[in-house]
């Protein structure tokens, strides 16, 4: 291993070694990846007892730092989330291989056949924060579509992210995949972040997850291609025609289930129309949300706590949302276009006409009719674990899974084919 305190030369060694270990997974049968993921959960729930204790410290140091409630739960491990993270490991191995599928084949005039064949993309670092599971989630995604990973957590999860890696690391090796299928940069210097975005040609693609100051270093910095995304400023819109009792349902659910994740609903925008706009912030208020709007709005301005011009730009990523009420789907969609973030966003309606202009019109990673934003997970479409969801417009889009972790390549058979 080249000198840690180098960052420079830790990060191009460890590319190297990903290259090499990359080369390996491009070429293996899908049932000996599956095997050495599910090799890699029974080693998670095998060292539940290590991973436990070293989340108790990463607990602890983040207590003393003073990170938000928001954070604390992120990085928070319990039985049950690390039995969660083995399943998601093992959901992985049972999906389909998306290395060797054929998006589609032709045949030219001239007889020459072509297609275009999924392949992996080679080396992918991740950069991510706070949530330990990523290292299961990502090192699983990254090997099962024949990617080498190197992981960078962030430093308050420090503990948790080495002893999970470890636990990894023994699956992985008792089934015979790559060693350095799945690499954690040993050092948590911010130098290594630096390392792994100038890294060209030693990885291929960088995947940060965590905070805007995080994604905006990313995407700053980088010199190899970015898969990222920004805030989650999610909006649920309820229609005039929505069905009060579901729109109370799912305005609760998407705002409360979870506060901290990044599909969590930031917004409320209410149709002028609807008949209940009180109930709604009511229902979120007794689930000890703080809700803030326009304290000048006749039906809820006595309710609400006065917003300000940068609540409707913010990820709170707490038990705090903004209320607003519009001018029917025309004015929640102009909301959304001059507030959002592409990243999920819903309608609750009975109306299937406006509900479907909605869809078609809103222009976000994931939009919604009659559900939670809390859907937006990769485990929730079927997609297993997820790398994370993206809100561009290149390569990938919404919840990242393996698919979104290959590329393609053409391929071409002839029978003496020569150009004139």
């Amino acid at each position: 291993m080249a000198d840690a305190e180098n960052p420079t030369e830790l990060i191009a060694e460890m590319g190297r070694r990903a290259r090499i270990a990359a080369a390996t997974l491009a070429g293996m049968p899908t049932a000996a990846k599956a095997a050495g993921l599910r090799a890699a959960a029974a080693a998670l729930r095998s060292a539940e007892t290590a991973i436990l204790a070293a989340n108790a410290r990463d607990m602890a140091a983040g207590e003393a730092r003073g990170l938000s409630a928001a954070l604390l739960d992120r990085l928070k491990l319990d039985a049950g989330r690390i039995a969660g993270m083995a399943a998601g490991v093992e959901a992985v191995a049972g999906l389909a291989d998306p290395v060797g599928q054929v998006i589609d084949r032709s045949e030219r005039p001239n007889g020459l056949q072509l297609s275009r064949v999924r392949v992996p993309i080679g080396v992918i670092g991740i950069i991510y924060e706070s949530r330990p599971n990523v290292t299961a989630d990502a090192a699983a995604l990254c090997v099962m579509a024949g990617n080498a990973a190197i992981l960078r957590g962030g430093s308050e999860a420090v503990h948790s992210n080495r002893a999970i890696h470890a636990a990894l690391a023994a699956g992985f090796a008792a089934a015979g995949l790559p060693a350095d299928a799945a690499q954690l940069v040993p050092v948590t210097d911010r130098a290594a972040v630096g390392a792994m975005l100038a890294a060209e040609g030693a990885i291929d693609l960088v995947v940060p997850r965590g905070g805007k100051s995080l994604v905006a270093r990313v995407q700053a910095e980088a010199r190899v291609p970015v898969l990222a995304h920004l805030d989650g400023i999610n909006h649920v819109y309820v229609d005039g025609s929505a069905d009060p009792a579901m729109a109370r349902t799912i305005v609760v659910n998407a705002k409360m289930r979870r506060t901290g994740i990044c599909g969590a609903m930031e917004t409320l925008l209410i149709d002028r129309d609807f008949a209940a706009p009180v109930d709604l912030v009511e229902a979120l208020q007794e689930a000890g949300c703080e809700v803030r709007g326009d304290p000048v709005e006749a039906s809820i301005g006595e309710i609400v706590k006065p917003a300000d011009a940068a609540d409707w730009d913010t990820e709170y990523l707490d038990a705090i949302a903004s209320v607003a009420l519009v001018d029917g789907v025309e004015g929640a969609m102009a909301h959304i276009a001059r507030h959002g973030s592409h990243h999920t966003d819903a309608i609750v309606a009975g109306d299937a006409a406006v509900a479907e202009r909605f869809l078609a019109e809103v222009d976000s990673a994931i939009v919604l009719w009659n559900a939670s934003t809390q859907f937006a997970d990769g485990g929730e479409f079927g997609l297993g674990a997820e790398i994370g969801i993206a809100t561009g417009r290149l390569h990938a889009r919404g919840p990242v899974a393996l698919e979104g972790l290959t590329t393609y390549k053409w391929i071409g058979r002839g029978t003496g084919q020569v150009r004139g």
